[in-house]
């Protein structure tokens, strides 16, 4: 893939999407499909897209995400829309002759017990998170797809798997944010309406690796051009923190004077979910934004939107 290549985009309007595209045009890579997405639940139009458009490249980055909220509450939802995104865009990619199609799947594809940072060969040895299982059975099924193609037809089909993402775009919405956006939002309210608390969900104790929007789209890229091979590639940022150490770096970027309170009876997700990114970072590739610095930009772009 060359700044020449005409290369598409699956899921604009997600986080991972929105950053692509940015990330893109950033490093000079013109001829950027810049069409809105087709209905990625309707085949034939999504067929008829990538026969007009004949797409090189594809970074598949669809499907709607949610954090345990909404996990719990629309399970079934999140579940049939990225498996929909996957079973037509897959299979329209390989009919349109694309040259190369990287998946974009979640970290929490592991196991709920795996051994910690999650290791490829951890994939399918026991059950998922049940707060997140459907949409993780989905993401999962989405790059089996892939790696389908590539036994059935030699297709050079690749799959990565994400660090929990956040940055400016993020989905800031009670019922859909992930921990960094959710606790950004309601920890600027109380401050905004100097409240003397914020409960926050769970315990604080689970872990999670962040990684910023910009740095996740640039691994992406950097798959794209360098991984060739079945495996999936972990894109990790390496750096992993507490809930409870999260809050309070969070409370310090927006200047929350007040006291953080956990709830134990509501539900911590994984203990720790965290990525051994050992191969990614032997190829060569390195985050460029650390957690305060990318808190601080998300925060900035928060309050200016």
């Amino acid at each position: 893939m060359d700044s020449n290549s005409s290369i598409y985009v699956a899921g604009r309007d997600t986080l991972a999407g929105r950053a692509l595209l940015k990330r893109l045009a950033e490093r000079g890579f013109t001829r950027v499909i810049r069409d809105a997405d087709p209905d990625l639940s309707d085949r034939r139009e999504v067929t008829a897209f990538f026969e007009r458009m004949r797409p090189e490249f594809v970074f598949l980055t669809a499907g709607r995400v949610s954090g345990i909220a909404g996990n719990q509450r629309w399970p079934a939802d999140l579940m049939i829309d990225n498996l929909r995104a996957a079973s037509t865009v897959v299979p329209a990619a390989w009919e349109s002759h694309v040259r190369k199609l990287l998946y974009l799947g979640s970290s929490c594809v592991y196991p709920k017990a795996a051994p910690q940072p999650f290791n490829i060969s951890s994939l399918g040895s026991g059950p998922m998170e049940p707060t997140s299982e459907a949409y993780a059975v989905a993401k999962l099924a989405g790059m089996k797809l892939c790696e389908a193609y590539r036994r059935q037809h030699n297709a050079a089909f690749i799959t990565a798997i994400s660090g929990d993402a956040y940055g400016p775009g993020d989905d800031f919405s009670i019922e859909n944010s992930h921990v960094a956006a959710g606790l950004l939002r309601r920890i600027h309210e109380a401050r905004r309406e100097q409240r003397p608390f914020v409960e926050i969900w769970g315990s604080g104790t689970p872990r999670r690796e962040f990684i910023y929007a910009d740095d996740l789209a640039d691994a992406c890229i950097f798959a794209m051009q360098r991984h060739d091979a079945a495996e999936p590639l972990n894109l990790g940022s390496g750096e992993d923190i507490s809930i409870a150490d999260l809050a309070q770096l969070i409370k310090e970027v927006v200047g929350y004077q007040g006291e953080l309170r956990f709830d134990s009876s509501k539900p911590d997700g994984m203990p720790f979910k965290a990525l051994d990114s050992t191969a990614l970072r032997t190829m060569g590739w390195t985050p460029c934004w650390n957690l305060r610095r990318g808190l601080e930009e998300t925060y900035r772009w928060f309050t200016a939107s």
